[in-house]
C-alpha cells in the first residue's frame, strides 16, 4: 500500500530501547493513520487506570497517508494520549513540516512508553535512531531547544518537536510545539511528555513518498486545489486575514465569548480582529508544507516576530479577558509559544481567575481588564510559581479547588473555545458530546450555523443538528486520521477525501467507507471515555450556558438546549438511552472486542 513508510517505531524510555515495527495492513485500511492510528493503538496498549503522567501511559506521534505526500494542505499529524486535564483519550493536531519530515525519515508513527532516566531527546535520520542525553536541554524555552537541537544534529533542516518548561513542570495544559510556534496543543499532551523525561524528537528526512498512481493523482490535486481556491473561505478569507478574520464575523453574530462567557458581544472587538493585525503587526504569510491557502501569520512586535496569533489566541487574550490590545495578545501568544502552553486552556483559566477574583471566590491578584499582567502571569503558570502554581492545572482545577467550580467554562475540564453555544444549538451539541472535552475542531458546526458551508443552517434550532453534528464529528475523525487540514471542510466533500486517498495510497475506499472510519475512531474514544467513568450526566455544557440567557443581537433570550438534542443524539449515533454505544453499532464497526465489558451498568473507573 503506497503512502506509506511502512514503518512504526517502538520507543522504551526505561529500557533505553528503540524497536521498529510493521504497520499492518487492516489498520491502514480501518483507521487509515494520525488520530485513528493512536486511538487504536492507544485503546489496546493502556486502560482506564493508567496514570496518564505515570509511566505506563503511552505517548504516540502519527501522520496519515495524506501526510507529506504532495496533496494540498496534506501536512498534519497527531499526538495521541491519555490526557493528565480530564483523562480522555486525547489528539493533538498540528501542521508545518513536521509530519512530512517524519514521513520522509521512513517512519508513519512513534509509540513512545516508559520514563527515561534523565532528560532524553530522539533523533531519527533517514529511519536511523537514536536516544541521545538532553540534560543540556532540559529548562530551556522552545527557540533556544530548537536552535541547540537543530546545531546539534543538521542544521535548519532538522524538525524539532518539543516541549518547553510547561511540559516539563507537568502542568496538563501544556503543548508540544514543532518549527518553535506550531502547537499540537490540546489536552495536555506536553505534560505526558515531559513525565517521560523526553524533551524532543528531531528528525530528518530525504527518502521520498511513493503515491499509487501520480498521473491520476495530479489531476485530483488539481481538482482539489481549484475547489479550495473557490471557496469564499479557503480561497478568500483565511489567505488574506488569517483565521483571526473570524473576530468580527462572530462578534456581528454576538456568539464571542466576553469576560467567561459573561456576554456575547464587545463593541471594540475590531481592535483585535485579523484586519488590525493586517494592518499594524503583520510581516508575512506562513504556509504549511503543500499549502496554497497560506492562512499562518507571521508577526512582529517589539522587534520579536513571531507565528500568529490565531483567532482563537486573540479572542482568549483579548474580548476574553476585557482587553483590547493586540500587541499585548501577540506578546502572550509568543510567551506561550516559548513556555510550551496551550492559548484556549490558558485563556480560559485567567478568565476564570479573574471571575473568581471579583465575585471574592479567590485572590488570583488579577481583574478583567488588567492587561498589564497578563505576561507576568503566564510565566508564572509555565514555571509554577506563586499562583502560577494552581493555575498551571487549568481552570477546572483552580475553580473547583476554591469551592466554585462553576465558574470554569469547561466541558469534561477542558475549557471552551471561542463561540458562545446558546446562540448555536448545533455547536452546544458538538461542544457537550465533544469525546475529547471542550472544543471547536472535533466537530466544527460553525461552518453550517455561522458561515453557511456546505448549507446554510439556523443556528437557533434544535431541528436535524444531531445528524449534522454526527456527520461533522466522524468526518473530522477521518480528516485528522488520513493526514490532511481540516480547513479543506469547507470546500471538499467525503468523495473528494476519499478520491485523494485512493489517488496515494491505491486503498479502495469510498466516501461511505471514510466516514465509517471516522465514525469507528469516535465510537473507540466513546468506549474509553465510559471505561473512564464519564457517564450521560458529562454530556452537558456549563450551568451559565444552560440557564442564563444572552441578552443582546439575534440570539438575544436564548440558552443552550440540551434536551431534546442529546437524546435525538444518541440515537442517530445508534447509542443507548444511557449513551452507550449499542452491541449493534459495535458489531457494524467491527469494534465489539472494545466495548464487550462497557454497559448502561458498567462500574466504571473514578475520573481523576
Amino acid at each position: 500500500m503506497k503512502g506509506y513508510a511502512n514503518r512504526l517505531l517502538y520507543v522504551d524510555l526505561t529500557g533505553e530501547t528503540v524497536r521498529p515495527g510493521p504497520y499492518p495492513d487492516d489498520l491502514k485500511r480501518d483507521y487509515l493513520g494520525g488520530r485513528g492510528l493512536g486511538v487504536r493503538l492507544l485503546s489496546e496498549m493502556i486502560d482506564a487506570s493508567t496514570e496518564p503522567l505515570g509511566p505506563e501511559n503511552v505517548l504516540i506521534v502519527a501522520s496519515g497517508p495524506l501526510s507529506g505526500s504532495g496533496v494540498p494542505l496534506g501536512s498534519r499529524f497527531d499526538v495521541i494520549t491519555r490526557s493528565p486535564l480530564n483523562g480522555t483519550i486525547t489528539s493533538a493536531n498540528s501542521g508545518g513540516f513536521f509530519g512530512k519530515e517524519l514521513k520522509r525519515a521512513g517512519v508513519d508513527g512513534i509509540i513512545i512508553s516508559g520514563r527515561a532516566k534523565r532528560p532524553t531527546y530522539l533523533w531519527i535520520h533517514n529511519g536511523e535512531t537514536e536516544l541521545r542525553d538532553g540534560s543540556a536541554h532540559w529548562g530551556k524555552r522552545v527557540s533556544e531547544t530548537v536552535q541547540d537541537i537543530e546545531n546539534e544534529t543538521m542544521g535548519p533542516k532538522t524538525e524539532v518537536f518539543c516541549i518547553g518548561p510547561a511540559g516539563e513542570n507537568l502542568s496538563p495544559i501544556a503543548s508540544i510545539m514543532n518549527e518553535t510556534f506550531r502547537s499540537a496543543g490540546r489536552g495536555g499532551v506536553g505534560a505526558v511528555m515531559g513525565s517521560k523525561n523526553l524533551k524532543a524528537i528531531a528528525v530528518r528526512g530525504e527518502g521520498t513518498i511513493e503515491v499509487a498512481d501520480r498521473e491520476a493523482l495530479d489531476e485530483v490535486n488539481a481538482a482539489a486545489r481549484a475547489k479550495l481556491r473557490e471557496n469564499p473561505v479557503t480561497g478568500k478569507g483565511l489567505p488574506t486575514y488569517g483565521t483571526a478574520v473570524l473576530v468580527n464575523i462572530i462578534n456581528e453574530h454576538h456568539i464571542l465569548p466576553i469576560k467567561n462567557f459573561q456576554s456575547a458581544h464587545d463593541p471594540e472587538a475590531s481592535t483585535v480582529s485579523g484586519e488590525e493585525l493586517a494592518d499594524r503587526y503583520l510581516k508575512s504569510k506562513k504556509c504549511c508544507y503543500s499549502c496554497m491557502v497560506c492562512c499562518g501569520r507571521q508577526s512582529e512586535i517589539d522587534g520579536v516576530e513571531g507565528d500568529g496569533p490565531e483567532y482563537e489566541t486573540v479572542w482568549a487574550f483579548g474580548p476574553n479577558l476585557g482587553c483590547h490590545d493586540l500587541g499585548m495578545a501577540i506578546r502572550a501568544n509568543n510567551l506561550c509559544n516559548e513556555l510550551g502552553l496551550d492559548t484556549i486552556s490558558i485563556g480560559g483559566t485567567l478568565a476564570t481567575a479573574m471571575e473568581m477574583t471579583e465575585r471574592g471566590y479567590a485572590d488570583a491578584g488579577i481583574r478583567f481588564g488588567e492587561c498589564e499582567k497578563v505576561e507576568d502571569l503566564i510565566t508564572a503558570i509555565g514555571l509554577r510559581q506563586g499562583i502560577g502554581d494552581e493555575l498551571a492545572e487549568g481552570s477546572y482545577s483552580f475553580a473547583a479547588r476554591h469551592g466554585h467550580p462553576e465558574v470554569s467554562m469547561t466541558v469534561k475540564r477542558q475549557e471552551l473555545p471561542a463561540y458562545d453555544p446558546r446562540g448555536l444549538q448545533g455547536h452546544g451539541l458538538a461542544y457537550a458530546t465533544s469525546v475529547r472535552g471542550g472544543d471547536h475542531v472535533y466537530g466544527y458546526m460553525i461552518s453550517p450555523e455561522v458561515l453557511g458551508l456546505p448549507e446554510a443552517l439556523d443556528p437557533f434550532t434544535s431541528t436535524g443538528k444531531a445528524e449534522w453534528t454526527k456527520i461533522f464529528q466522524d468526518l473530522t475523525a477521518a480528516i485528522d486520521a488520513s493526514g490532511i487540514c481540516l480547513f479543506t471542510s469547507f470546500a471538499l466533500t467525503a468523495e473528494d477525501y476519499a478520491t485523494l486517498i485512493r489517488g496515494v495510497t491505491g486503498m479502495e475506499i469510498t466516501a461511505d467507507d471514510l466516514m465509517r472510519i471516522g465514525e469507528r475512531i469516535w465510537n473507540l474514544q466513546r468506549l474509553w471515555n465510559l471505561r473512564a467513568g464519564y457517564t450521560k450526566a458529562d454530556d452537558t455544557l456549563p450551568h451559565r450556558l444552560l440557564t442564563e440567557p444572552l441578552r443582546e443581537g439575534a440570539p438575544a433570550g436564548r440558552v443552550w438546549e440540551r434536551e431534546p438534542l442529546l437524546s435525538e443524539y444518541y440515537a442517530v449515533r445508534g447509542w443507548d438511552e444511557d449513551g452507550v454505544p449499542t452491541a449493534k453499532k459495535l458489531a457494524e464497526l467491527g469494534i465489539s472486542t472494545f466495548g464487550a465489558a462497557v454497559t448502561s451498568k458498567t462500574e466504571r473507573v473514578p475520573v481523576r
